[in-house]
């Protein structure tokens, strides 16, 4: 069976490699889709659906900034010396190129459930610490499968943990339409029910065994050297202090980055005892700014953190370019009145025991379209809570039902790939063999998991 996956991970590598686009073209045709369902199914007219394509293409500006700090300032704390010392001593547990990809694959998981952001930096650069301690051994781990191993957290449980886009936005004021059916449900209610906690620790071992199963023997890896890539990291020397002018001192002294972690730290703490619960005070905002405050502490001062900055801003133009596109997707269906539609069809074809799953399997279809978490969820939620209302399905749970769906969307759908890829200077189809065969693993499983643990809560 080993051998059989094997073969099949590197057909599908290798088919990819030689057929499948850039992922701004997903946009594109997505966008080309939209619009003939809206005038085929819906029969809305093309000046109706152009109106809402223009009203959403700039709605999310937003949305895509928030999304775009936690992706740099993930990159800012994984970059921090005392994070990367930690890179090198996870890179050295590893003896197998096959235990080598598990390892990462375990990791990059356990570390998307607490940011994904963090996850998607932190992961790629252990991959790549794995491969140099490799190569510097003598020995050979699959490049490729490195890469798709560190993808793995946006591929399962990330919207299951704490940077979860749906269930942040459900527990933050104002960060969904006033009125929303649903609004306000607190983080307990969503990714701490134990239902989702569980389905959380199943997806982390059924992952990490068959990411195992399908990674490369040394015989039949592909390492970076084999694809022409260099594993070594251009160094940054600071100059010595004895040659800075006085105002570039200030620039390279830790008192000013103290003097703002005391601000957000107070800020932060009082924002944790106002709030009704711990948890409430936990969205969007929170998270970034204590990434933020992370990432000031760890680099110390202010010219480190400004250079991890620079660092790291070239993974987020993929979002900054596609997001857009995204939103105006959003409004065409919108304007077309497809939700109604759509609310409509989950009701007739739907019970209590199976809006779950659907939702699910929806979620992840619709994921192809509109790869945001949070972009989506304004999509999805005015009908998927309507129809969770009508049919008394757990309003909670449905938010965490959507989240297991979505996810499966990012293991078809490059566009959150790209910051990775960036970093390891590959392609799309470099990885999506991998990828692939773990979504058509996943699927079945979370959809099993959607119907039998939603049985629990009616």
């Amino acid at each position: 069976m080993r051998t059989a996956l094997l073969r099949l991970a590197l057909r599908c590598t290798g088919f990819l490699e030689r057929y499948l686009p850039d992922a701004f073209l997903f946009a594109l045709v997505a966008t080309a889709l939209s619009l003939g369902l809206g005038w085929l199914w819906s029969g809305a007219s093309w000046g109706t659906m152009l109106d809402g394509w223009g009203k959403g293409f700039f709605s999310l500006l937003g949305f895509t900034l928030q999304m775009s700090l936690i992706i740099i300032l993930g990159h800012v704390v994984a970059s921090a010396d005392s994070v990367s010392r930690l890179l090198l001593r996870l890179a050295g547990l590893a003896r197998t190129a096959r235990g080598a990809v598990a390892q990462v694959a375990l990791l990059a998981m356990l570390s998307s459930w607490l940011n994904w952001g963090f996850s998607l930096v932190f992961s790629a650069m252990l991959a790549r610490a794995v491969a140099r301690r490799f190569a510097e051994r003598g020995q050979k781990v699959d490049y490729r499968a490195l890469a798709a191993a560190s993808f793995l957290g946006l591929g399962s449980i990330w919207a299951q943990g704490l940077s979860g886009s749906a269930a942040l936005q459900m527990a933050t004021p104002g960060a969904l339409p006033p009125g929303l059916h649903g609004h306000g449900i607190p983080l307990s209610q969503t990714i701490f029910l134990w239902q989702s906690l569980l389905s959380v620790v199943i997806e982390v071992v059924v992952v990490t065994t068959l990411m195992y199963l399908i990674a490369p023997t040394e015989e039949h890896a592909t390492t970076a050297a084999d694809l022409g890539l260099s594993l070594v990291d251009a160094p940054q020397p600071e100059p010595p202090l004895s040659e800075l002018r006085p105002g570039e001192r200030l620039e390279h002294s830790p008192w000013p980055s103290l003097l703002f972690v005391v601000l957000s730290l107070g800020f932060l703490i009082r924002s944790l005892h106002q709030a009704p619960s711990r948890l409430e005070a936990v969205n969007l905002n929170t998270i970034n700014l204590t990434l933020l405050t992370l990432g000031t502490a760890l680099h110390r001062t202010p010219a480190r953190l400004q250079r991890a900055f620079a660092a790291a801003t070239p993974a987020v133009w993929g979002v900054i370019l596609q997001f857009p596109f995204y939103g105006g997707i959003a409004g065409i269906l919108a304007a077309a009145g497809l939700n109604v539609r759509i609310a409509d069809l989950f009701v007739g074809a739907a019970s209590q025991a199976t809006l779950p799953p659907l939702v699910a399997a929806y979620s992840a279809l619709l994921g192809v379209f509109v790869p945001s978490g949070g972009s989506k969820w304004l999509i999805e939620a005015p009908y998927v809570l309507a129809a969770a209302e009508r049919l008394h399905v757990h309003q909670g749970w449905m938010v965490a039902v959507y989240d297991l769906g979505e996810a499966l969307a990012n293991l078809i759908q490059p566009f959150w790939m790209l910051p990775v890829l960036g970093l390891f200077h590959l392609k799309t189809r470099d990885v999506m063999g991998f990828t692939i065969l773990v979504f058509l693993v996943l699927t079945p499983l979370v959809l099993t998991l959607t119907y039998l643990l939603g049985l629990t809560l009616r």
